[in-house]
């Protein structure tokens, strides 16, 4: 996720459920433009929007911004190169959780079966 070093110089995130363009603007230290770009770049970054197509981001869509940020201005990713990386670590993310779901499944039918056979 975000180095910590990358989490010092950006101000903490308040325990807000929504937050503004200009806020997230602030919180992520870049500009609006550059954030309505990115929404169209990056799939995952996906505010919800309501009267007069006004954005309104969640704390993960701050995070997702953060990381974003990192991987393209401090650590010289290209746009195509950061949306690559992102998309690999929800793969990932996808394939973990798919596999613990697996697990759960099995282990709830292997307790079926044991109770069915008593």
């Amino acid at each position: 996720m975000l180095e910590a070093s990358n989490n010092s110089e950006l101000p903490a995130i308040p325990g807000k459920r929504y937050f503004t363009i200009g806020e997230v603007s602030d919180l992520c230290a870049v500009k609006p433009h550059v954030l309505r770009y990115w929404e169209q770049e990056f799939p995952q970054l996906k505010p919800l929007k309501r009267r007069g197509n006004r954005r309104y981001y969640q704390r993960h869509d701050v995070i997702l911004i953060r990381q974003i940020r990192s991987l393209l201005y401090e650590q010289g990713f290209t746009i195509g190169g950061a949306r690559q990386r992102l998309s690999g670590e929800e793969a990932r993310e996808d394939s973990n959780q798919s596999k613990q779901i697996i697990r759960q499944l099995r282990a709830e039918l292997e307790e079926v079966l044991d109770i069915l056979r008593r």
